[in-house]
């Protein structure tokens, strides 16, 4: 499934914008010019990615300091986990477009009940 995000002249190179959407996605251009797009909750707890600072091709989560690989949604250290989600990004006609990843999100419990309780 292709999700319109944000046309790309709107993103900025160093900036995120996030999907909201259930789980949020981020979107995120780095200053080398590249565009990801992972799940926008740390997988510790809630937190949004997308408010976090972007160095090379990591994120570093706001709250507690994980950082995860844009690349590959590897985490770097504690108390972050697990791996979030990565997902395919695609720009055509100036539009940027996500289309989702198949996998299970790593979400941390607290979002994983609430988001539950949404789907129910």
């Amino acid at each position: 499934m292709m999700i319109p995000a944000c046309p790309l002249a709107d993103l900025p190179r160093g900036e995120a914008f996030r999907l909201e959407i259930d789980p949020p996605v981020s979107v995120f251009h780095t200053e080398d010019g590249e565009l990801f797009a992972i799940d926008d909750t740390c997988t510790h707890q809630d937190a949004s990615l997308a408010d976090g600072w972007v160095e090379g091709c990591w994120v570093e989560c706001p709250l507690h300091a994980s950082k995860f690989n844009l690349k590959t949604g590897a985490v770097d250290a504690p108390p972050a986990k697990r791996p979030v989600r990565t997902h395919e990004v695609l720009v055509e006609d100036g539009m940027i477009y996500v289309r989702l990843s198949a996998a299970t999100p790593n979400l941390p419990p607290c979002v994983a009940t609430k988001l539950a309780g949404v789907l129910a």
